[in-house]
């Protein structure tokens, strides 16, 4: 059975402007903030576009498993020194996976994204993860969306429960392992507990694993942050790649 690990976490903002948080990496990409509409719990899409399939970002070891990371910043490596030393490159390089990262600064479930859950463009990161026919999966999404609450809180919910519904029925053999949302200041505002309750709830509802706890890993460590205060630096990535091996570990991948 191919594994697929959606580790749905926060890329880090502050409220003087989502924007300032998608600090542009080499390779990154970012895209307006299209407008979300619910989608009931349990709504199919039509089929996905196709994409073409996505080069590893990293190769692994002839024949390693393929990991794919639906995720934010936090996930794509902003404010660490090279892409070597992010949390996922490092994750994967200790196991032998080959990574395809096609994470976007700024992303979130609704915000900075291209297309609205279910009726996903070729350019979302849905389908360019369905096309890496990943053996497992990270998803690292929603602080950036929990800047829009409570405003666009039904769109928020909707898209966490239509996107890993899809992710469950495009990977239909896959294992699913959803990681509490990543946040980045002592300081929690009422729609960050909010939105790692529904990201909990909807692992749930599809039988998934959930790693609890994440949105504390980098807490209470300013010396872990890059200079500009938003993104974890070598260190913090170094630290919260840690604790998800460890948490892997646990879960026998």
């Amino acid at each position: 059975m191919r594994a697929v690990v959606l580790a749905v976490g926060f890329v880090a903002a502050v409220t003087a402007g989502v924007a300032a948080l998608a600090v542009i990496a080499p390779g990154a990409g970012r895209s307006g903030d299209a407008p979300a509409r619910p989608v009931a719990s349990g709504a199919h899409s039509s089929a996905l576009p196709e994409p073409a399939t996505p080069a590893p970002t990293v190769p692994g070891v002839p024949g390693a498993p393929v990991v794919a990371f639906y995720g934010d910043s936090y996930t794509l490596g902003t404010g660490a020194s090279e892409v070597s030393k992010r949390w996922s490159s490092i994750v994967c390089a200790e196991r032998g996976w080959a990574e395809v990262n096609p994470s976007v600064n700024g992303r979130g479930f609704v915000n900075n994204r291209p297309s609205t859950p279910p009726d996903y463009l070729a350019s979302d990161e849905i389908p360019l993860v369905v096309a890496a026919h990943p053996d497992i999966v990270f998803v690292t999404m929603g602080l950036n969306d929990t800047f829009s609450m409570p405003a666009r809180a039904e769109a928020v919910h909707a898209a966490i429960v239509t996107d890993l519904a899809t992710l469950r029925r495009e990977l239909p053999d896959a294992r699913l392992v959803v990681v509490e949302p990543f946040w980045y200041t002592d300081e929690r505002p009422a729609s960050v507990p909010q939105v790692i309750t529904w990201v909990h709830e909807a692992a749930a509802a599809l039988g998934a694993d959930y790693i609890a706890g994440a949105s504390h890993w980098i807490e209470g460590h300013p010396e872990w942050m890059a200079p500009d205060g938003l993104h974890p630096n070598d260190a913090g990535y170094a630290a919260m790649a840690a604790r998800m091996s460890t948490s892997l570990t646990a879960l026998g991948l």
